[in-house]
């Protein structure tokens, strides 16, 4: 460990020498004041990006540095540094404009993705906290259980089922929940109210050495508004039952002090025929102090609680045989309630040569789920209900430091973090129950205690068209497992070093071409750990990217990559059984393309092509497919934007027919869904009208081979069960802004 510790510290101090002297610089809203990342700043043939601050620096070599600085919606402004002025420049917004978009920068690659999510946020703002989740090129979702749990994630030829393999943060507080009583790595975003979200940083792949567990398929890093432009109060109502009230207030609006508050109700009874009564309510504050020019203080403070009923997983043979109609239920006694409470305090140092963030967070969170997948096959007289319960705190620490220097040709980044994670939850919970009132037996019962510490160092070297990323990062690991229904067995620990090397080469001023490649790994549920002391308890997943980066019109932004994953063996727990499952070796490979085309200064047009094929390595063939993997996805649209208030987009996703089981006897089903929004936007109101599922296409959202018996069958039978995907549903909004 001490080995390790001291390479990573080697790799951060490679970058010592004598730097140029440099001229610095920051980029921030001209209204919001908020800092402008990822904007070029183009000086002697050369560009730049600025950082997450807004800040840049370029090498100083006269009196005055003439700049040209382009962003993202906003105007292009060209001025002249001087050396000793403070140099904040503030931008206008504007229409968005691809014209704005440079391909030939260091760093261009590692910061695209919150290019292109800039854009499609800028495009079509998030209808709700589900919808987040699908800005990430080629992530599909499913929900079966109409908005209550967590949804299953889909990326990369991965069946996700609820946050395996995909690290999701929000202000840096992890929303996965290793060792939950449902499922390993669960991520509920459902606290995230949309219309506070800022930016979405998200990548795909092991690559990125500040991203730990759970990063095999990729990552999502949402980041939250420092401030409100305006107050707002926003009323929707739509069909079935479906309201949702929104109100954000702008607290505080001085130079040194910024708080608002926002707020969120949502109820619905859905297309079911057992009415769902979903309901969640949501309330979030933050508060930032600028101490003085280089120290910042940030609070946030949120609470989220959720309640509903649902109807479940359904049959295929009950609806073929007009048992039940697609949205009736087998037991509609299903449902369950959630809830999680989250304190965060960050400080930040920012001087002209490093900037260091540091943050303490806890979260409270609370979970209670009632389900019934196979009906009466274990319990012919009361059924297979189950309820899966617990409660839980999380504490935990963030730093992270930042350096760049000027030595020679070459401009170097260096970045390091390190922190710690400690989960408890109390009475983790499996039990058979009946109509959600009565425990007929308990399976699973007792504590878990996990602890993650790390460590990381990344660094970026650039010069001329090369940029190199070396990075490594150290996880620790501490699992510990109290059983209530069996002798406990000891407490295990491991570690895991995780290499990583991107190469970025800047062919031209409108080519990008980049190799990426890491190891990742996601850590395997406590109760699974424990029973099996300690070992393959931390899969490794190790992966390559190699693709380009096209600006092949003024207007058009192509990006193809080619790519591999490998999967070493693991164990898995079963929340939902109570037992471990093993793997083996899996491998996906696959290509992803993505397009966004001006082709019209008001319209936008954007495609998402996603392939994947998957198979477990120690399987014959014909029997070694991945159930649930997705092997052909695309979503797109396009999208309109004036100055004069119209907004709106036509969007769709596809999902092709995909294996249900390992030897594709049984068929996940496709489907092609369009959706339709349009907004009317002016200074003091806005009004906007959503239709999803436009054309009322019947498909199946959540879909799952399954073995189940109903009340009266003499035998059991597997084959598909799946939860009906929304039909056509349309809402109205209304939006006051003061």
């Amino acid at each position: 460990m001490q080995k390790i510790l001291c390479y990573i510290l080697t790799l951060f101090l490679v970058n010592t020498g004598i730097a140029q002297t440099t001229v610095t610089g920051k980029l921030i809203d001209a209204k919001t004041k908020e800092p402008i990342e990822s904007a070029v700043i183009k000086y002697a043939q050369k560009n730049l990006l600025t950082n997450k601050e807004g800040a840049f620096s370029v090498p100083y070599s006269h009196e005055n540095t003439r700049i040209l600085i382009t962003a993202i919606g906003y105007k292009s402004k060209q001025i002249q540094l001087n050396d000793t002025a403070k140099n904040v420049i503030e931008l206008e917004s504007a229409i968005l404009n691809l014209t704005e978009v440079v391909v030939a920068a260091p760093g261009f690659n590692q910061s695209l993705q919150q290019i292109i999510s800039k854009i499609d946020l800028n495009l079509r703002p998030a209808k709700s906290s589900q919808e987040l989740l699908r800005f990430l090129p080629g992530l599909f979702i499913a929900q079966h259980q109409g908005g209550g749990k967590a949804e299953q994630i889909f990326l990369r030829g991965f069946d996700i089922d609820h946050g395996t393999d995909i690290a999701i943060t929000v202000d840096g507080m992890p929303v996965n929940m290793v060792s939950h009583a449902h499922g390993q790595g669960y991520a509920d975003l459902h606290f995230l109210i949309p219309e506070t979200i800022k930016n979405i940083d998200y990548g795909t792949g092991p690559y990125y050495a500040a991203q730990g567990n759970f990063n095999t398929a990729g990552y999502a890093a949402f980041e939250t508004k420092n401030k409100l432009e305006q107050n707002q109060v926003q009323v929707e109502a739509g069909m079935f039952e479906t309201v949702r009230t929104l109100g954000m207030f702008q607290l505080l609006n001085k130079q040194k002090h910024q708080a608002y508050i926002a707020s969120e109700y949502l109820y619905s009874n859905g297309p079911f025929q057992s009415p769902q009564h979903f309901n969640r309510f949501n309330i979030f504050g933050k508060y930032n102090w600028q101490l003085h020019e280089k120290n910042s203080l940030q609070f946030i403070a949120s609470t989220f609680d959720s309640k509903w009923d649902a109807s479940g997983q359904i049959p295929q043979r009950a609806v073929a045989a007009g048992l039940i109609d697609r949205f009736g239920a087998i037991d509609d006694t299903e449902g369950g309630t959630t809830g999680r409470s989250n304190l965060s305090v960050k400080w930040k140092h920012s001087n002209s040569n490093f900037t260091i963030h540091q943050q303490i967070f806890y979260s409270r969170y609370q979970f209670d789920l009632f389900s019934n997948f196979t009906f009466f096959l274990n319990d012919p007289v009361n059924g297979d209900q189950i309820r899966q319960r617990e409660k839980r705190d999380v504490l935990g620490y963030n730093a992270s430091l930042q350096t760049k220097r000027h030595y020679r040709q070459w401009t170097i980044t260096s970045n390091a973090g390190w922190g710690l994670r400690a989960d408890k939850t109390y009475a983790s919970e499996l039990s058979q129950t009946l109509a959600k009132e009565t425990v007929l037996e308990r399976k699973a019962l007792g504590n878990v205690k996990e602890i993650n510490a790390f460590a990381y160092a990344s660094q970026n070297y650039s010069s001329g068209k090369w940029m190199f990323n070396p990075a490594v990062r150290v996880d620790y690991f501490s699992f510990a497992y109290a059983d209530a229904l069996n002798p406990s067995l000891p407490s295990q620990q491991k570690a895991v070093m995780s290499p990583k090397l991107n190469v970025f080469y800047n062919y031209s001023k409108q080519v990008q071409l980049f190799i990426k490649s890491g190891k990742g790994f996601h850590s395997n549920d406590t109760r699974v750990v424990v029973p099996n002391n300690g070992s393959q308890i931390l899969p490794a997943a190790y992966g390559a990217d190699a693709g380009v980066v096209l600006k092949a019109l003024k207007n058009l932004i192509i990006t193809t990559s080619a790519w591999y994953l490998y999967l070493q063996q693991e164990f898995v727990y079963v929340g939902d059984e109570a037992v471990v499952e093993q793997g083996g070796k899996t491998q996906r490979l696959g290509f992803d393309v993505s397009g966004r085309y001006q082709f019209i200064k008001n319209w936008l047009v954007d495609v998402n092509i996603n392939y994947a094929h998957a198979r477990d390595l120690q399987s014959a063939k014909g029997e070694d497919f991945i159930p649930l993997a997705p092997q052909l996805t695309s979503i797109g649209g396009i999208s309109y934007q004036s100055k004069q208030g119209f907004n709106g987009s036509l969007r769709y996703r596809f999902l092709k027919d995909r294996p249900a089981n390992s030897n594709n006897s049984i068929t996940a089903k496709g489907y092609f869904i369009t959706d339709l929004s349009f907004n009317y936007t002016k200074r003091m109101y806005e009004i906007g009208f959503i239709v999803e599922n436009l054309f009322n296409t019947k498909w199946n959202e959540a879909q799952f081979e399954t073995t189940s018996r109903l009340r009266d069958e003499p035998m059991e039978v597997t084959e598909l069960h799946f939860t009906p995907g929304v039909p056509f549903f349309a809402k109205l909004r209304l939006s006051i802004f003061f």
